[in-house]
């Protein structure tokens, strides 16, 4: 039983190697051993050991979602099967490349209170692209087993792409050695090979010279759809380089809002986070047109009257307006120098400014993770747009937890300079995610905005309609942990900031590092609101 086990675990090692498989999460326990010593006797699979399994599925999610090919995830049976379901699930709405592997106890110990054995057979529901449960190795299934390896892989790589999982009974003896594997095809190609058709490209007939372009991630051909229509691009930090990045400002100003309301709105890819900009669009009474790849169906207003499933947009007759365009450029010129006035006169760490700060700062080539909350809000309102950096996030279920293990996973996957900007929640969220990270070969820099609570419910209708002690106690949250000292708990080196002009130097070094900027919630709404009333009084007369 061992050397088939064993055997077995090796051929599905060689299979993925053939596959591009280039990285390996493991959390440590014993049922997993024949898989985890397979991937150790083979090498080839870059191999990341994490202790706890939540912070080890995310840490697996952000190499997916830096580098587009799947990362395998390896955890024991029992609970630390279930701890992946939370990054299992942002894989599967976030089109992230995911394999969970998780070893599973034998039939004939389930239902008769064995130790760390639960019911793990499509655990994860419907958030997978494939489920299977080979069931314990043996010789009449040796020809199934590069089969199995590679259609993980396919799967998980799409379209669309997403997690797979992958249940693998083991029996005892669990350590035993590989024998001569099954023959795998010719030229180290893999036994199942994925080739995708050709890009699919969508056409429109003539539109009216008075749209907007709404790009987000996977957004494709922007910029060039753009400059054929004449429609401004009101582009998210995922979506690439538009003509409005201040959309979110501008478009609270009723009176622009309203003079500018467009007879056509074109959405590419996932939608931004901003509300404003959704309510205007659902309000416009404009023809809505949603594309996306894969049958993406973005469309949460429901207003979407087409929806396309292509890769692109190419528009026959353009009938472009030089005018319409120019009129949102110098309202966004005159935005984005409303922000910077507002924000120079105040020095002290605010969350737009540190946004702001963090996206101008940021090296060429850098990779940037941003949390969800107040984070992706601010530099999606306030951050430059940058063509040489990546704008990352986990945007499909919009959790806040996992983000410093999903930064760790884009470092290690881009082997790039990576900052991620966090609240202080999220930090603590995934404390985690700091085991082992002082040892890690990433230059990663965790930018925690401290506010000691949860930001964003400052600027709901909790924080008017609840009494101050109420509002603090559900929803403000403060937690009192000094964030520095926890990142020097696990040897990593942290460094506060009070001023906004000292975070470009405090983000120079290398290696894993935390900046914290300590920020004041009720500040923080003050700032956003003279920014707001900023910007309306510079497009009083756009």
């Amino acid at each position: 039983m061992g050397t088939t086990q064993a055997t077995f675990a090796a051929t599905l090692v060689d299979e993925w190697v053939r596959c591009g498989v280039t990285d390996a999460v493991v959390a440590p326990g014993s049922r997993s051993t024949p898989l985890v010593m397979a991937l150790a006797s083979d090498g080839r699979i870059r191999t990341h050991v994490h202790h706890d399994e939540r912070s080890a599925g995310f840490l697996a999610l952000g190499l997916g979602l830096a580098s587009g090919r799947p990362a395998l995830v390896v955890t024991t049976s029992g609970t630390a099967a279930v701890e992946l379901h939370p990054a299992v699930v942002e894989a599967h709405q976030g089109r992230v490349p995911l394999i969970a592997c998780t070893a599973d106890r034998p039939p004939e110990l389930h239902s008769v209170g064995a130790p760390q054995t639960v019911d793990q057979t499509h655990l994860y529901g419907r958030a997978v692209r494939w489920f299977a449960a080979p069931g314990v190795a043996d010789e009449a299934s040796r020809g199934s087993w590069r089969s199995l390896a590679a259609r993980a892989a396919a799967e998980a790589t799409g379209p669309p792409p997403g997690p797979v999982h992958l249940n693998l009974a083991f029996r005892d003896p669990l350590v035993g050695e590989a024998g001569d594997l099954p023959p795998g095809r010719d030229l180290d190609r893999p036994w199942h090979e994925l080739r995708r058709g050709p890009r699919r490209t969508a056409s429109v007939d003539e539109l009216p010279p008075r749209g907007v372009i709404v790009a987000g991630r996977g957004a494709a051909n922007a910029r060039a759809l753009g400059d054929a229509t004449g429609y401004p691009v009101l582009c998210d930090p995922r979506g690439g380089i538009g003509d409005v990045a201040a959309f979110d400002a501008l478009l609270r100003v009723d009176r622009f809002a309203d003079a500018h309301r467009p007879d056509v709105v074109i959405r590419l890819g996932e939608p931004p986070a901003s509300k404003v900009l959704a309510q205007w669009l659902a309000a416009s009474g404009a023809e809505q047109i949603a594309v996306a790849a894969d049958a993406g169906w973005f469309d949460a207003e429901r207003t979407a009257a087409v929806v396309v499933d292509a890769d692109a947009l190419v528009v026959e007759r353009p009938r472009p307006d030089p005018a319409w365009l120019a009129s949102w450029q110098r309202a966004e010129a005159a935005a984005q120098a409303a922000i910077d006035a507002v924000l120079a006169i105040h020095p002290e760490a605010t969350e737009p400014g540190v946004a702001r700060a963090l996206m101008a700062a940021a090296r060429p080539g850098s990779v940037i993770v941003v949390s969800s909350s107040m984070p992706i809000r601010d530099v999606e309102w306030y951050g430059v747009r940058r063509a040489d950096v990546t704008v990352l996030a986990n945007r499909g279920a919009n959790g806040i937890d996992g983000v410093v293990s999903t930064a760790a996973g884009a470092a290690l996957g881009s082997g790039r300079p990576t900052i991620a900007l966090l609240g202080d929640v999220a930090f603590l969220h995934d404390g985690n995610g700091l085991l082992g990270l002082a040892q890690r070969a990433v230059d990663l820099a965790l930018v925690v905005v401290d506010n000691d609570g949860g930001g964003i419910f400052s600027f709901l209708p909790q924080a008017t309609t609840l009494a101050g002690e109420d509002f603090e106690r559900f929803f403000g949250t403060p937690h009192g942990v000094d964030g520095a000292a926890l990142a020097a708990v696990h040897g990593i080196a942290a460094q506060r900031i009070k001023l906004t002009a000292d975070l470009p130097e405090a983000l120079d070094g290398t290696g894993p590092r935390v900046v914290i900027a300590t920020t004041d919630r009720a500040a923080n709404v003050v700032v956003h609101d003279e920014i707001h009333a900023a910007v309306a009084a510079a497009v009083a007369d756009v």
